[in-house]
């Protein structure tokens, strides 16, 4: 779980964030969860994972800003995706129950953050920043 989930955000950023330095260009757009800032049981591994790529996220983007390499991330709430739907129908009903928005996101509802913050004008200003389309589950 870590090896994936953080370890892995770490060995690819550190294979391209030196060639975004030098050029003094880049986005790096981080996949974490909404889980990193509300925990979840039986999830521990996986809530510290993605809660570390909040951390390196924070990390790195002191180190991108001063040469124009923005680092974000995107922390999605539950998205409707096999892996989600794979749990038990009582579990869903219950999940969508604790939702403001009475449903699961969209794969497609999840796109524009990372359209938005991998554009040049409008990722411009937005560094270490984990936004969290998430439906309401987590508001920060």
């Amino acid at each position: 779980m870590l090896g994936v989930n953080l370890r892995g955000v770490f060995l690819v950023t550190r294979a391209f964030f030196p060639g975004m330095i030098a050029r003094r260009y880049g986005r790096v757009i981080n996949i974490a969860s909404q889980l990193a800032y509300k925990g979840a049981p039986g999830l521990a591994a996986y809530v510290a994972a993605k809660a570390g790529v909040v951390g390196l996220t924070r990390a790195l983007s002191y180190e991108g800003a001063p040469h124009d390499v923005m680092v974000n991330a995107i922390a999605p709430g539950p998205v409707e995706t096999p892996l989600l739907m794979a749990h038990s129908p009582a579990w869903l009903d219950m999940k969508k129950g604790q939702l403001p928005v009475g449903r699961f996101g969209q794969p497609d509802e999840i796109a524009p953050t990372a359209l938005l913050l991998a554009s040049e004008t409008g990722g411009k200003f937005y560094c270490g920043q984990t936004l969290s389309p998430n439906g309401g589950d987590v508001m920060l």
